[in-house]
């Protein structure tokens, strides 16, 4: 009998071991939530760290007779918690890539919007250059018109020829029509000239200032009727039997007559020249592409 009491007291002392071991994990971890909750929570899911592993049993932390429920119950925070920094990880992901993409918008606009000031600015200096090109030329045909103006009655000789007459002659020959055809086509078209026709005439008096007078109105008559001459374009006078200046200034007469054509231009077909080309110009440069 003695020796059956001392078997079981040493086993149920060995029975009762565990069980207490049990008990006072389980006070561990329901005083655990209370001192945890007083540690930070600056963590990047926003909540507390997870606590360290408590004692388990009389085994301590490697209990070879752990259950599943404790296995469970030790893994499944820390299953939670890697679930959600994924879900954190995947969030902040997608904002940065949502950031990256307003940003490339942003700056792809401001790219837009410089050239577009760019290509403001080049057409503005264009224009301002076609501006100063244009007063330019305005300043330019001022001054050659106030030019003209000041020269209008100033006119000077672009050409001349002489036509020789017989004595009692009044009809051009046909080298006098041909010199007579060479000068009125040199002015087709233009304005700004006129012909000055002086007839000389041997003899004396009146007689050879009529004379003078026929022969310079025959040359009048055919640059009227064949070449469409405006009188108002032809001065003549008839000189009769004036003297002729030579070469040396001395005076001689000849016999028979001659007519004396000169062709006297201003500067009126000059401005007209400038005003087309500055016309043609402007033209240009309004239908080049901007």
């Amino acid at each position: 009998m003695n020796n059956r009491v001392l078997i079981a007291l040493p086993l149920a002392a060995v029975l009762t071991l565990p069980a207490l071991a049990q008990t006072s994990s389980t006070q561990d971890q329901s005083a655990q939530p209370a001192t945890s909750q007083t540690q930070s929570t600056d963590t990047a899911t926003g909540k507390a760290p997870l606590a360290p592993p408590s004692r388990e049993g009389f085994w301590g932390r490697i209990n070879p007779f752990a259950r599943k429920s404790y296995v469970k119950r030790q893994t499944d925070p820390i299953r939670d918690r890697v679930n959600e920094l994924d879900d954190l990880t995947a969030a902040n992901s997608k904002d940065i890539k949502d950031t990256d993409a307003r940003a490339q918008a942003g700056i792809k606009m401001a790219s837009d919007k410089a050239n577009e000031a760019d290509q403001h600015a080049i057409d503005a200096g264009n224009k301002a250059t076609m501006a100063q090109q244009t007063a330019q030329q305005a300043t330019t045909r001022i001054q050659t018109v106030e030019t003209v103006v000041g020269n209008i009655d100033q006119y000077k000789a672009s050409n001349e020829t002489e036509i020789r007459f017989r004595p009692g002659q009044t009809l051009l020959s046909k080298n006098a029509k041909d010199a007579l055809d060479e000068m009125a086509n040199g002015v087709k078209g233009q304005r700004g000239y006129i012909f000055e026709v002086q007839g000389f005439s041997s003899g004396r008096g009146q007689v050879a200032i009529e004379n003078s007078q026929k022969m310079a109105e025959s040359v009048v008559r055919y640059l009227v009727l064949s070449h469409d001459i405006p009188v108002y374009r032809i001065y003549l006078v008839g000189m009769g039997n004036a003297p002729m200046p030579d070469e040396t200034a001395k005076t001689k007469r000849i016999s028979g007559g001659r007519v004396e054509i000169s062709l006297l231009k201003n500067d009126l077909e000059q401005l007209a020249s400038s005003t087309g080309s500055t016309t043609g110009a402007s033209m240009d440069q309004q239908s080049q592409p901007k």
